[in-house]
């Protein structure tokens, strides 16, 4: 198979055979011709970026965390449900794989801190316990 390869402004023709690399051909690679730039009109001031929304008051309990950054796609939990240690509180899509965020121990949760369709960080609480 022959592979176009460009690496820093040159570009290298490659063949693959049978595992081995064989260069072909070596060439500066042609920029893009550019367009002169259009005159236009002066654009508005950009709207001042609306606050972020503050983050939701925590309640007093052991707090379960987001162990990676996602997006949360199932809640199985609410406040006042009892759990037992091994218990799936939340499913959280990273990386385009769901991990299951577990109950830490037996409780009841006092708040669900998030909701599906939220995006978290790492350390963001999810759940909080009693």
């Amino acid at each position: 198979m022959k592979y176009l390869v460009t690496l820093n402004g040159k570009t290298y023709e490659v063949e693959v055979e049978h595992g081995e690399a064989m260069l072909l051909d070596e060439y500066e690679a042609a920029a893009p011709a550019r367009e002169a730039p259009k005159a236009q009109a002066p654009a508005a001031a950009p709207a001042p970026a609306a606050p972020a929304p503050a983050p939701a008051a925590v309640a007093a309990g052991e707090a379960v965390n987001a162990p990676m950054p996602g997006s949360i796609v199932k809640v199985n939990v609410k406040a006042g449900d009892a759990v037992k240690s091994g218990d799936v509180l939340v499913v959280l899509e990273a990386m385009k794989m769901e991990n299951e965020i577990m109950a830490p121990r037996d409780g009841t949760v006092v708040q669900v801190v998030t909701q599906k369709g939220a995006k978290v960080e790492t350390g963001s609480p999810l759940v909080v316990l009693a």
